[in-house]
Formats: structure tokens, C-alpha cells, sequence
């Protein structure tokens, strides 16, 4: 009974939500690794999210001007290849591609199975393209002036290059072999014309010995008086985690959400959600993604923490709680997504006087969706948001957070 009752709880959630997560496009991630100039040839490394139940095939527009080769397509969780095969328009509409351009060709993967209710499937394209006028060399200077649609992109340098200009804003970070990523995330609803140029230096220069990464953290937890050397930030654009609030009727201090994790690390096996100071969690459920299987969750509270060998990172009080997800340990070359959901009561953060709510939350994901509550309108909020009615005609507000911080949303609503 008690799995029965999780998986309609989870199907409801994955009915109502889908549309937020999709519809950003958040899970998709492009790498292009610039090859030597004189191929004018790039590596593309694709990160997709197929979500549609009952799904087969799953196809790839090559671009058209640019010629392809495709190395490999690997199923992530499973890490095992997938075979593929390039075909044109016409064929790929005779096998379901129902918008494909007669003109156009396509990397056309079968999935090991179909993509099941509750699920998701993950794939990984390796592909390489020449593109002389994408690809090209002005005067002393190497340029990338490329259309970029997916939201979540990184562009890496050939070794021995530093960036000298950039017409988006970026995270810069050098790569242990030495060459130096630019990384950034799309805030807006179109694609960006990205144009990167980089000039060669005197001598190729690696990461400095001196300066190995430290477990600083960002943001407030910091002490802002002193440089943080060795600091090591995460790249935000190829970080996977994201959640979605429905805000409950605010008298009750209550708000559901679920947020989706990957795990990639050989040997993990479980997942911890330390609930915030003030807060207090219920009804907590946990999906592996990849199959739609419902996960063991449990609750933990202060000594039983210690008793179970959890380390949660910090010291363990009386008031401790921690909710764990377990999953088969990560296999190497493998990975797991799963996705949590649960009820947060937080009187402290989310409150209703009279006619108003009033909702005041620190968010440290990059991907970030707060739902208003049915029959309430929003009438302020601090960070800047985009906003829209989702499938059941409440607003939601999505947030994109692309830097290592948090930010602190404010924001309020009146009773209809």
C-alpha cells in the first residue's frame, strides 16, 4: 500500500511538473572542444533528456554547413553504447520524426528500451563537425561565431590560448590538462549568437601546483575579509541539480516540492537531504529516474544519524535531521538520477498576514521554480524571474541562478 500510494503521489508530481523542468530545457548540456585551427573542426559532446513515454528513437539535427562525424552515442546511466545511424529527412519522417526537414539529415539513436511512465532516458552524443565559418582565424586570433540554442553550453580553448574576448557572460576555469573553459548558461528564450576569440600565448601554461583546489564554500559561509586562494568553484552550466516549489496555502507554512540529482561517483549509494534549521520535513518519496523504480527513503533524527554511519559533513546535534535516499551503488561509467520529493513546514520563511503571503527563501540550485498556490496572485518579488501560468493555470516563477551563491527570493501575494 504504502509503495502504491508513493508511486501515484510521484506519477501526480511527474504529470504536473514535467512541463516546468522540460520546458527550460534545463537537463540538455553542449560541449565544444575547439580542435586546431587549420581543421576548422570542433568536438560536440551532447548531454539529452528524453522524456516522452514511449519513445524509441531519438533524433539529432545535423546542422546543416557543417560536415559530421559522429564517434559514439552512450546510454549515461548504463554508460553502454547505443547504435545509431545518420539518415535523411525523408526516411526519418517515415519512421516517426513527424517535423523532420526533407532536407536536412539526422543522427537517428534507438534507445536500449522505450522511454517508460515516470522516466527518463539519458544519452551522450560524441560527434565532431568542420565548419570553416564557424571555426576561423582573424588576423592573429582564433574565433568561434556559432548560433547556440541548447541552454547549458561550455566552449574549451585548444591548449596554449587565452580568451580575449567574449560577447556573453561566462565562468572561466582551467582544465587539468591545461586548456581554459568558458561556461554559461542561456537566461533568455532564443538562441545566442556566442562569439569567442582567442589569441595564442608565448608558452603553454597548467594549472599551478601551488594553488590545488580547496573546499571553500561560496557565498555567505565565507570569510569575505581574506582571498579565498586555491578556491575551487563549480562549473554552474553542468551541474544537475534543480527543484520546483508548490507554494501550499500559506496558512498552513507548508510548501511540496521535488528536486532531481545526478550521482556519477563509483560506489555511492545513497543520497542526503539535510533539512534546513527551522524546517520541518514530511512525507518525504524518492524515484530513480532512469528506471521510474521507487527508492528507499528514510528519516533520520540526531543519535540514529551516528548509529547508521551517515556523515552528513557537519557535527550531528539533537535536532539533526536528515533524510536519506538509497539506490544501487554507482558502478564505474555509470550514473544515476533520481528525483526527491517531500513537504517543507518552515513557519519562519513562509507566513500569511491577513490577505497576503509572504514566501523569503535562500535558493542554491541553478535551475529554481516557485508555484503560487491556488486563488493567490503575486504582487512583489526581488530576483529577477520569468513567469508564467503552468498546465493548471497557477503562476509559476522560474529563477535561473548562475552563480556559485545563493540568491534570496522575496516575494509576496494577495488573495484573490
Amino acid at each position: 500500500m504504502e509503495k502504491s500510494r508513493m508511486r501515484l503521489t510521484t506519477l501526480f508530481f511527474l504529470v504536473c511538473c514535467v512541463r516546468l523542468v522540460t520546458a527550460q530545457n534545463s537537463d540538455d548540456y553542449t560541449r565544444y572542444e575547439l580542435l586546431d585551427l587549420s581543421s576548422h573542426s570542433f568536438r560536440i559532446l551532447y548531454e539529452v533528456t528524453i522524456t516522452a513515454p514511449g519513445t524509441t528513437f531519438y533524433y539529432n539535427t545535423l546542422r546543416k554547413g557543417s560536415q559530421h562525424k559522429v564517434d559514439a552515442v552512450v546510454d549515461l546511466a548504463s554508460g553502454k553504447p547505443l547504435s545509431w545511424l545518420v539518415v535523411n529527412g525523408v526516411k526519418a519522417k517515415e519512421q516517426g520524426h513527424s517535423s523532420a526537414d526533407p532536407d536536412t539529415d539526422y543522427l537517428q539513436v534507438r534507445l536500449n528500451h522505450p522511454v517508460s511512465e515516470n522516466s527518463e532516458y539519458r544519452i551522450l552524443i560524441d560527434k565532431t563537425y568542420m565548419d570553416a565559418e564557424s571555426y576561423f582565424s582573424i588576423d592573429d586570433k582564433i574565433v568561434f561565431h556559432r548560433s547556440l540554442g541548447i541552454k547549458r553550453n561550455s566552449v574549451i580553448l585548444p591548449l596554449g590560448y587565452e580568451v580575449v574576448s567574449c560577447n556573453y557572460p561566462v565562468q572561466v576555469m582551467m582544465e587539468k590538462d591545461g586548456r581554459l573553459k568558458l561556461s554559461f548558461v542561456n537566461r533568455g528564450p532564443v538562441s545566442i549568437p556566442v562569439h569567442i576569440e582567442g589569441k595564442k600565448l608565448d608558452r603553454i601554461v597548467r594549472p599551478s601546483e601551488a594553488l590545488k583546489s580547496e573546499n571553500i564554500p561560496p557565498g555567505q559561509g565565507r570569510d569575505k575579509s581574506k582571498v579565498r586562494i586555491g578556491f575551487a568553484f563549480p562549473e554552474r552550466a553542468h551541474q544537475t541539480r534543480e527543484i520546483v516549489y508548490f507554494l501550499q496555502q500559506p496558512e498552513t507554512n507548508s510548501f511540496r516540492l521535488y528536486h532531481d540529482y545526478t550521482e556519477v561517483r563509483e560506489g555511492v549509494r545513497n543520497y542526503l537531504n539535510v533539512v534546513r534549521a527551522g524546517s520541518k520535513a514530511s512525507n518525504p518519496s524518492a524515484i530513480n529516474l532512469d528506471t521510474g523504480l521507487p527508492l528507499k527513503v528514510e528519516t533520520l533524527r540526531g543519535k540514529a544519524i551516528i548509529d547508521k554511519g551517515i556523515d552528513i559533513g557537519n557535527e550531528v546535534n539533537s535536532d539533526t535531521e536528515v533524510i536519506v535516499i538509497w539506490f544501487e551503488p554507482v558502478k564505474k561509467g555509470e550514473s544515476t538520477r533520481i528525483r526527491i520529493e517531500e513537504t517543507y513546514t518552515d513557519p519562519a520563511r513562509y507566513i500569511r498576514i491577513g490577505d497576503e503571503l509572504i514566501w523569503d527563501r535562500a535558493l542554491g540550485r541553478v535551475h529554481n521554480t516557485v508555484v503560487l498556490p491556488e486563488g493567490w496572485w503575486l504582487t512583489a518579488n526581488s530576483i529577477p524571474a520569468t513567469i508564467q501560468l503552468n498546465d493548471q493555470g497557477l503562476v509559476q516563477l522560474y529563477y535561473l541562478n548562475d552563480s556559485p551563491d545563493d540568491i534570496d527570493v522575496y516575494l509576496k501575494g494577495l488573495k484573490k
